[in-house]
């Protein structure tokens, strides 16, 4: 590990926090249906938990490029066998993760990098960023939604941030 990678060692230090709430919240998805959804216009439960998965690994593919294309890109999201496969694709995510964050000078966690789809340019930000806000702050939101399809199926939410109405702190 770099002595230059205070800001990503930062980071990596709330991944690992927040990561250990979220694989709370995913363990406890087994035995749902995973293609249940609240609305027709939302993610089932499984893309929802495989989304949350996906945008961890976002910060690898962000820490080791200058750039997103989605013009150039053939992606197409996992379909998870089940929550047990979930669980391993998160947890590899979060490894990866962590370990890119731990490796990266402040030098490089600085640099430009750029989400676009062709010539439409979303965005051009300081990695760091991406990772903070586009990254974090995205699998915190979904995160959230996470909780309230648990609430809707009667799933115990874990406390998050403190006690929830399933469990004390």
């Amino acid at each position: 590990m770099s002595d230059n990678s205070t800001i990503g060692r930062r980071i990596a230090g709330g991944l690992k926090a927040e990561s250990a709430t979220t694989r709370k919240m995913l363990s406890r998805l087994e035995g749902a249906d995973l293609s249940w959804r609240p609305h027709e216009k939302s993610m089932t439960l499984g893309r929802l938990a495989g989304h949350i998965v996906e945008m961890i690994g976002w910060t690898k593919m962000t820490l080791s490029t200058d750039e997103l294309d989605f013009a150039a890109s053939d992606y197409k999201p996992k379909v998870h066998a089940g929550v047990a496969d979930i669980i391993v694709d998160f947890e590899s995510a979060v490894a990866s993760a962590v370990d890119a964050l731990e490796s990266i000078s402040d030098e490089e966690i600085l640099k430009s990098w750029t989400m676009r789809n062709g010539e439409r340019v979303f965005f051009t930000i300081p990695k760091s960023s991406v990772i903070q806000g586009f990254v974090m702050n995205h699998v915190l939101h979904h995160r959230g939604q996470l909780s309230v399809y648990m609430r809707l199926l009667d799933i115990p939410v874990p406390s998050i941030y403190g006690p929830s109405a399933d469990e004390s702190v």
